[in-house]
């Protein structure tokens, strides 16, 4: 597949209320969009899930934009053919940046499956028509305001809760919310906002028949991960520490976790999230695709990889009105707590031109030489 240009785009995408964890507000959604045309008439669209502060990552979404320009769409340009499948190895020279190397991975497969008339969801391997769906809650202002927005997703019916908390904001909103439903999927995230020091603190979320801690501590602190596991009763999961098949391979080996949380753009595409997934499956460690406020775009991309088989829990593939009052395709609407797949060829969804000029902030198109 003959690349012929690429189209960087910016978009301010507001949400629908502000979105707190423990590493930032959220008022409206910046974006870098990629859409890749080729010579033989297809387009690839890819969102980089980075942010606009390198907050939850080390990459931005300016830093993303550079580095692509800069450094990975030339080194593309390079091969007059090129698949998906060899991306990873050509960008391999770039250390990091997983985030801006998934985002091109995955303008070129969308692209290229578009041309071979199949869907996301069938080269991956689904083996579900539908997932279940579960919804990430923020910090809240108040435990009256988290009850009310628990109530609103729980009577929509996601089927799995699960809920951001830091120091100071832990044992007494989820005491609450496990009181009020004594029944829901229940699961914790921290964001790494805890320290081993957190260790007794930790324990005490043990009473609540939670699925699961997601990224308690540090994302470098492996052996503090080790050590949890031992002392607390529910299963840690991590996000922030997963960045590659290695990493996951030695956190497994290492028994620091025994549920891991897949994020294609944080471990540099859909085709590093399988070979994870595969992993797990082999080890029987249960997966489940996590969510970074995507548009419909990568919503879809999310969808596809968590119908995979090993993907046993809900995931925060959310409907898209959880966070968008419009949307940059047509949205993702949930029916009875699940999302269909996608069938369509590539990603399988409608791109929403004149709405994407209308939030853009700046477009640049690079041809290839």
């Amino acid at each position: 597949m003959r690349i012929k240009d690429v189209e960087l785009r910016i978009i301010q995408l507001p949400l629908v209320r502000p979105f707190r964890t423990s590493f930032g507000t959220q008022l409206e959604r910046e974006l870098l969009l990629m859409k890749i045309t080729t010579h033989e008439g297809s387009q690839g669209w890819a969102e980089c899930v980075a942010m606009s502060e390198p907050l939850y990552s080390p990459e931005y979404t300016m830093g993303a934009q550079d580095v692509m320009e800069r450094f990975l769409l030339p080194k593309i340009f390079a091969y007059d053919d090129v698949r998906a499948e060899e991306v990873a190895d050509i960008l391999k020279p770039f250390l990091g940046h997983q985030m801006s190397k998934a985002a091109v991975e995955t303008a070129i497969l969308d692209a290229q499956l578009k041309l071979e008339g199949i869907s996301f969801g069938s080269y991956l391997g689904s083996s579900k028509s539908e997932i279940d769906c579960g919804v990430s809650v923020g910090i809240a202002s108040s435990i009256e305001a988290l009850v009310a927005e628990v109530g609103l997703y729980i009577y929509e019916g996601y089927r799995r809760i699960k809920l951001k908390i830091e120091p100071g904001w832990d044992i007494e909103p989820v005491r609450i919310i496990r009181e009020i439903w004594p029944d829901i999927p229940l699961q914790v995230d921290a964001n790494q906002a805890y320290s081993r020091d957190d260790t007794e603190l930790l324990k005490k979320l043990d009473q609540f028949n939670l699925l699961l801690i997601e990224q308690p501590l540090d994302e470098h602190d492996l052996l503090g991960h080790v050590l949890l596991a031992k002392e607390v009763r529910t299963p840690i999961c991590l996000d922030e520490s997963i960045t590659s098949l290695e990493s996951a391979r030695d956190a497994l080996a290492m028994k620091a976790t025994t549920v891991i949380n897949i994020k294609p753009g944080r471990v540099g595409g859909y085709l590093e999230s399988v070979r994870i997934h595969d992993l797990c499956v082999e080890n029987n460690i249960p997966v489940w695709c996590g969510g970074m406020l995507e548009t419909g775009i990568g919503r879809a991309a999310n969808i596809a990889l968590a119908s995979l088989p090993g993907f046993t829990l809900p995931g925060d593939t959310s409907a898209s009105s959880r966070y968008f009052r419009r949307d940059i395709t047509p949205p993702f609407i949930m029916n009875d707590g699940q999302l269909d797949v996608p069938t369509g060829p590539g990603i399988g969804v409608e791109i929403d031109h004149d709405f994407i000029e209308e939030i853009t902030t700046s477009r640049k198109v690079i041809s290839a030489p």
